[in-house]
């Protein structure tokens, strides 16, 4: 299966370049094989399943680190097509998830109370078994909630900020929003992803109720308030997001 896009380059002066070449960059979850033509009027980006890379075509007098930033500027792209690669994994008796990162195995058994509880790498549920997967959303949804609403509070009381609410959804794109006023919105993955990328994602939007942009005080409060690497803790959430996104919870397609 392959994907690509493609944008036109009309005005370029040609000039020999390495022809073909492999190189990543930190906003990309995949490696990138850029390759120059000679020919070539525009950049195609490919996804290839098979072999997990993305192709990079471009003309020959387009700079190699030119074309790059072209290709991570493509990264919501590149996560929907790992998404679309991968089957949904469905929540039922069997299936393997992470939570906060671990892989745990949810299991049905008829004698174990209703409330899903974690023990020994498994997730067990009784009651009506086709209930399962409605009650097993439903524990990860609270788990979320508790965890990001204790840990905004935390990392802003740090840096002198209170949010006014933090809710929880399900956005197909945003792992977190804060409105104007105050409201902190996370997505309910974030349980699903180890705790270091989930505290990035609350430090991330704790500063936002400072600083609405993305600019020099953001990331400094976003750098003190995170309290480690912020650069790795996006690699690691544009490389775990794929998987967060494949969970499938009841009555979304």
């Amino acid at each position: 299966m392959r994907a690509s896009l493609s944008i036109t380059w009309s005005s370029v002066r040609f000039r020999r370049t390495s022809a073909t070449q492999v190189a990543t960059h930190p906003d990309l979850p995949l490696p990138v094989v850029l390759c120059a033509i000679r020919n070539a009027r525009r950049m195609r980006l490919r996804f290839d399943e098979r072999e997990r890379l993305l192709k990079l075509t471009h003309p020959r007098g387009v700079r190699t680190s030119a074309a790059l930033a072209w290709a991570a500027s493509q990264k919501e792209w590149v996560e929907e097509q790992l998404e679309r690669a991968l089957p949904p994994v469905a929540l039922v008796p069997g299936a393997v998830i992470p939570v906060e990162g671990v892989d745990v195995e949810l299991a049905w058994n008829e004698d174990s109370p209703c409330l899903p509880a974690l023990a020994g790498g498994r997730l067990v549920c009784g009651g009506p078994h086709g209930r399962f997967p409605r009650r097993i959303e439903l524990f990860l949804k609270r788990l979320a909630l508790d965890t990001l609403s204790a840990e905004t509070a935390e990392i802003g009381e740090r840096g002198g900020l209170r949010a006014i609410s933090v809710s929880i959804g399900d956005a197909r794109t945003r792992w977190g929003s804060c409105s104007s006023k105050g409201s902190i919105r996370y997505s309910w993955r974030l349980i699903l992803a180890p705790p270091e990328v989930r505290r990035f994602v609350v430090a991330h939007e704790v500063a936002h109720l400072k600083h609405l942009d993305h600019g020099k005080g953001f990331k400094a409060l976003e750098r003190e308030l995170f309290g480690g690497d912020v650069a790795a803790a996006e690699l690691s959430l544009r490389k775990t997001a794929p998987r967060l996104r494949r969970i499938a919870v009841p009555g979304r397609a």
